[in-house]
């Protein structure tokens, strides 16, 4: 498969496995999942057919490992980023003492005053390293890196979560619990 298509269908994917699954009359089970072959024949039926190899492909080179299949490779799963509602059953997890969250220069000045919020999704996205928060910035304009002090965090009670892809979650960042990378 070509770049654009591999592109093409996980925006596909992203669209109807995180914020619209109704649009292609999926329900997602618990931890987000459905059946491949639910989803496969749901996507033929909306007009986007996309094959069984094809799906394999983009779980396996995604760039930002968005999709898992289950231990069977019966389901998948966005691993996150949901607007939707669902509980992707994952634990608490012990974060290391500082993260990293990438935005665009235009949200300085409204993440300074209100910290970091989840907006319509149901948590706050950070990485473990500035270099993918510099990415992730560059989506949003010329990239700003904040350091999130995650150790005050947890002895104030946040809980952080970490999914299967690497990104670490959580509820809300404080402004205090912020500082800019240089």
């Amino acid at each position: 498969m070509d770049n654009a298509r591999l592109v093409k269908v996980s925006k596909y994917l992203s669209k109807h496995l995180r914020h619209q699954p109704k649009r292609l009359g999926l329900a997602l089970a618990p931890g987000g999942w459905v059946e491949v072959a639910e989803l496969l024949a749901a996507c033929a039926r909306s007009g986007f057919s996309i094959s069984r190899e094809e799906l394999d492909e983009v779980v396996a080179r995604n760039d930002k490992k968005r999709f898992s299949f289950d231990q069977t490779g019966v389901m998948i799963r966005a691993n996150q980023g949901h607007s939707v509602d669902i509980d992707l059953q994952l634990a608490p997890s012990l974060p290391p003492e500082v993260l990293y969250h990438g935005t665009g220069h235009k949200n300085v000045e409204v993440i300074l005053r209100e910290g970091l919020r989840k907006m319509r999704r149901h948590h706050v996205h950070l990485s473990s390293d500035t270099q993918t928060a510099l990415r992730v910035g560059m989506r949003h304009g010329r990239p700003v890196v904040f350091a999130v002090d995650t150790s005050a965090m947890q002895r104030a009670g946040f809980v952080f979560y970490l999914s299967t892809n690497g990104v670490w979650l959580v509820e809300s960042v404080p402004p205090d619990y912020l500082r800019e990378v240089e």
